[in-house]
């Protein structure tokens, strides 16, 4: 998994900016190998890992042990549908090689946009998605069915990404290989709304003229 999945999520990473200080989380990180290429770049800053299984949650924290020893990165085990995380806690969070095994894709979307801050961004990347011209790509369609796969096109990866409320969004294909990147933003107007309405409450009670 650590070795198969690293080119792409070079690849991925390269379509976005990740700065030393920023907090990270990468939803279903299996072995852990994504995690630490997060903890190279945000340096400063912290990482976090989830995901659902116990034993890639064990095997990413022995990848990241030197790491996890800095207090720099965090591996929980969690769902996508309802993650450990208070709202608006990361700057990035990314889903590398898993979207297509969740229970619930736009569920999960919602849930990331949830823990984003205002402006954080959200990166998918996977090395197949629906209607790729690769072998592996037509291979993983005619099965899905039967594995439970839920692979998307361009098209409905750029819809979910809209459906659950991020903006800016980007899809970015490398048909020969046949990987996709999709990137969202958190808008940051909702931040901004949020806290009004924390003001509005805080003041509520103040009447005119006292």
């Amino acid at each position: 998994m650590n070795s198969r999945h690293s080119k792409v999520t070079d690849w991925g990473l390269s379509h976005i900016s990740i700065m030393q200080e920023d907090t990270v989380l990468d939803v279903g990180c299996g072995g852990g190998r994504t995690i630490s290429k997060l903890a190279t770049k945000a340096s400063q800053g912290r990482v976090y890992g989830v995901d659902y299984s116990g034993v890639c949650v064990a095997v990413a924290r022995k990848v990241n042990a030197h790491s996890i020893d800095e207090r720099r990165v965090e591996i929980r085990e969690g769902s996508v549908s309802q993650l450990p995380f208070e709202d608006h806690t990361f700057e990035l969070v990314t889903a590398v090689e898993t979207h297509f095994w969740w229970p619930d894709v736009l569920v999960g979307m919602r849930e990331i946009r949830r823990v984003l801050k205002p402006g954080g961004t959200f990166v998918i990347i996977a090395e197949v998605y629906r209607g790729a011209a690769t072998r592996t790509a037509k291979l993983l369609e005619e099965y899905a069915r039967k594995t439970g796969l839920k692979l998307l096109s361009v098209d409905e990866h750029r819809d979910l990404l809209q459906s659950a409320g991020y903006a800016e969004v980007q899809i970015i294909e490398q048909p020969s290989k046949g990987w996709i990147c999709g990137i969202g933003k958190n808008p940051i107007a909702e931040g901004l709304l949020q806290k009004v309405r924390e003001f509005r409450g805080g003041v509520g009670s103040i009447r005119l003229g006292q």
